[in-house]
């Protein structure tokens, strides 16, 4: 009954029998339960290890169940870790995986590798870039890890942004959470919204990329030189690849107009993603990239989480935070 919260059958069978007879030992458990005493004693350590059994305060050195709703509490909480701990190894799973896309193309010439074309310096990515743009028929995906816009940038896509829909394409765009600080970014994105455009936001993004009909993606060689080269991807299993994580990506991003999410503990999404790169020992410099914000605000992120956790250092930070439940184990 209680396996989904990780408690296995034998073991749920003790705990219930100690919750209705504190008083029995592990011979008397076993003879109710009709178990070997060795098995009682394996669920004993199970219940332990769950923190659902402590030492009693009335019968020294012996042990006591905690209520259930102490004890179905703690469950819940361990699990709740565990599924923050699995999406904290998808999203870096997601990373690597786009990045090796990248640095395998980067490796191989693309003559040798049909569903992979080579494009070197911004102009040749520019030039292939429109010529995608012109023959787009259904849908456009994005993800966009540069954080705020420069207004120059902005009114050179509005016209391509117009023609796009004005032909019924369906454009899909994930920005950072860091552009809601950007006011011309936010401006422009209303305004894309305004004409059919789809936005959202992440605290992350493991790439640039853009995905065309599904059937075409242009990713960079190098996540920190964007206009370095990148690579061309037409093969249908990259492309399977590359729209299911975009799929997850959007599906787990909140719309531009949407209010802030905090989690259980007053984190938004932007501070859970920083604790989680801070705990992989990145710099300062390095969460500002991946945030999309300056190394001046990554600093006072980090500060700020610091001082909530009365911490003097990043370490104690890391520690006080998993101890607090703040970041999975």
């Amino acid at each position: 009954m209680l396996t989904a919260l990780g408690l296995d059958k034998a073991s749920e069978s003790v705990y219930r029998a100690m919750l209705a007879h504190p008083q029995e030992g592990v011979a008397a458990l076993a003879a109710r339960l009709d178990l070997p005493e060795q098995q009682i004693r394996a669920a004993l350590d199970t219940l332990s290890e769950l923190a659902l059994l402590r030492p009693s305060a009335d019968r020294e050195g012996e042990l006591r169940a905690v209520s259930p709703e102490v004890g179905m509490e703690l469950l819940m909480a361990r699990q709740q870790a565990e599924l923050a701990a699995q999406q904290l190894r998808v999203e870096a799973s997601r990373a690597a995986a786009a990045q090796l896309i990248a640095d395998y193309a980067d490796l191989r010439p693309a003559g040798n590798h049909p569903g992979v074309e080579q494009l070197t310096g911004l102009d040749q990515i520019r030039d292939r870039l429109a010529t995608l743009t012109r023959e787009v028929r259904e849908e456009v995906m994005t993800f966009a890890p540069d954080g705020g816009q420069k207004p120059e940038n902005i009114e050179a896509a509005k016209p391509l942004d117009l023609a796009l829909l004005g032909r019924g394409v369906r454009m899909r765009t994930v920005y950072l959470d860091s552009v809601r600080n950007s006011p011309h970014t936010v401006e422009y994105v209303n305004w894309l919204s305004s004409q059919g455009g789809h936005v959202r936001t992440v605290p992350a993004l493991p790439t640039r990329m853009i995905v065309v009909d599904r059937t075409t993606a242009v990713i960079p060689v190098r996540s920190d030189d964007s206009a370095a080269g990148a690579v061309v991807l037409t093969s249908q299993g990259m492309l399977t690849a590359l729209c299911a994580l975009f799929e997850t990506v959007w599906s787990g991003a909140q719309p531009i107009g949407a209010a802030t999410q905090l989690d259980g503990h007053g984190l938004t999404a932007q501070e859970q993603t920083t604790l989680a790169l801070l705990g992989d020992g990145h710099t300062d410099d390095a969460i500002a990239k991946r945030l999309g914000v300056s190394p001046r605000t990554a600093r006072r992120i980090a500060t700020d989480l610091m001082e909530r956790l009365d911490a003097r250092s990043r370490f104690q930070a890391g520690v006080r935070a998993a101890h607090a439940g703040w970041l999975a184990p």
